[in-house]
């Protein structure tokens, strides 16, 4: 160890433990270049099990910056319908999270407000645009009047998740699916007071097999921006969605990112919105170093990974790998000296990378040994 050559950073990080970061120079594949946003968000649904306590603290700024800022403590302050309120406990929200506090008497605010949002997955955003959509729903009229755009099938469900907890004691409201491979006979129109999918499928029944009737819809959801806009199409099929809409529909768009493109799809989609961002706070941890061991090729590379395990107590690390190749070839070495090793790479079904992770977080693997798809959660 004292030959390491050491490198001190503060640095702001993502979980507590040791990282290692096994590195090839090798140029990355197309495939790994390209980032799987819909899986990443689906992941970071499936694998968190309770709302993340942020410290990122939350700008609001204000159509209308003479109007009072309202943020609320608590759900009775929001004077919900029983009902709701009585969905909202069930499902074991106390009290609202930071992004709720203050987006969510905007969204109940009376005439409806538009509003442009950035959240993490894990924040409660989702909770809180279902909530606004069971406030404005009218359960006894049988027809659509609430729409939820998602960027993919997987994502869609989770939100109908979410609806139909939230929903539980309003037994009249119904939900439809607008997904691929939801076949309903042409020319007849759906009851379901609240219609959840994806661009492509709900422009269809919007337009062309006009299951849906635009006009009646009062809220306009549209989540997961930064993912929808990756994906080729789904960005026009919003905007000729949202075209299609009344003028005093309420319009709510939620984004994990706000990089130019898609604020200048926010903007074309949401008319004088209300903006919420987080602001980041810097933070560094004296608890964190940073350090690098200079090697000239994959064996040296191997030999000082087990030299670091040799001479310092680890109770469980992360080592990403620059392509699948080598975390492949990584995980099955490690395996031989007898270490107890995760693999977790973007081939994998969403669904097993989260039962991956979830042996991890339970202690069961000590080394998770993995390509960028991790980094990204």
């Amino acid at each position: 160890l004292s030959t390491l050559h050491l490198k001190d950073e503060k640095t702001k990080p993502d979980a507590n433990g040791a990282v290692v970061k096994a590195d090839d120079n090798v140029e990355k594949t197309e495939d790994e270049e390209k980032e799987d946003r819909a899986a990443q968000s689906l992941l970071n649904k499936l694998i968190r099990s309770n709302l993340v306590d942020t410290t990122n603290q939350v700008e609001v700024l204000q159509r209308d910056p003479t109007s009072p800022l309202y943020s609320v403590k608590s759900f009775e302050e929001l004077r919900l319908k029983p009902q709701l309120l009585q969905g909202v406990y069930a499902m074991g929200f106390n009290r609202p999270s930071k992004i709720q506090e203050n987006a969510l008497p905007m969204m109940l605010a009376e005439p409806p407000q538009n509003l442009i949002a950035q959240s993490q997955s894990g924040t409660g955003k989702t909770a809180a645009f279902v909530l606004a959509m069971l406030s404005r729903v009218e359960p006894g009229n049988k027809y659509p009047q609430c729409l939820c755009l998602s960027p993919t099938y997987e994502l869609a469900l989770q939100t109908g998740k979410v609806i139909e907890q939230m929903g539980n004691f309003y037994p009249d409201l119904k939900l439809a699916y607008a997904v691929r491979g939801n076949k309903l006979e042409r020319g007849q129109k759906i009851s379901e007071q609240i219609v959840i999918g994806t661009p492509g499928t709900v422009l269809d029944w919007c337009s062309k097999l006009k299951f849906i009737d635009p006009k009646k819809i009062k809220v306009f959801v549209l989540d997961e921006a930064d993912v929808m806009i990756a994906t080729q199409g789904h960005q026009d099929q919003s905007i000729r969605i949202q075209r299609m809409l009344p003028r005093d529909c309420q319009m709510l768009l939620f984004s994990a990112t706000f990089e130019d493109s898609v604020w200048k799809f926010a903007q074309k989609v949401v008319p004088d919105p209300n903006i919420i961002k987080l602001k980041r706070e810097e933070e560094t941890l004296d608890t964190i170093k940073q350090y690098y061991v200079l090697c000239n090729n994959r064996d040296e590379k191997f030999r000082a990974l087990c030299n670091i395990y040799g001479a310092i107590t680890i109770a469980q690390a992360m080592i990403f790998c620059h392509t699948r190749k080598t975390a492949g070839w990584l995980a099955a070495e490690l395996s031989r000296e007898g270490h107890q090793v995760a693999l977790l790479s973007g081939e994998m079904m969403v669904e097993q990378r989260a039962a991956v992770i979830e042996r991890f977080r339970e202690g069961k693997e000590k080394v998770l040994v993995t390509t960028n798809v991790c980094a990204r959660g």
